[in-house]
């Protein structure tokens, strides 16, 4: 027999399962897209796409859906990415 509170709590879960994926996809499609905004050479466009993908780093990390340094290091390893390719 299942208890009450494990059916309300196995619904939570799939609620928070369904956002969190919502925002990985989100977050991995916004990194893909300034990946390839970098990798064409279109520096002035990546530069003004950088603060947005800030800015979901750091919500990601606030909700941990990743962790404070993976967001960290993210965040350079990206800027890195573009300095280097002038």
């Amino acid at each position: 027999m299942i208890t009450q509170s494990a059916k309300k709590a196995y619904r939570q879960n799939l609620k928070r399962r369904a956002v969190n994926l919502k925002r990985k996809e989100a977050l991995k499609k916004i990194l893909k897209n300034y990946k390839k905004l970098v990798s064409a050479g279109k520096l002035d466009e990546a530069k003004k796409e950088l603060p947005s993908v800030y800015k979901i780093l750091d919500k990601s990390a606030k909700v941990n859906l990743l962790k404070k340094n993976t967001a960290s290091r993210l965040k350079s390893r990206l800027t890195k990415l573009l300095v280097t390719s002038h």
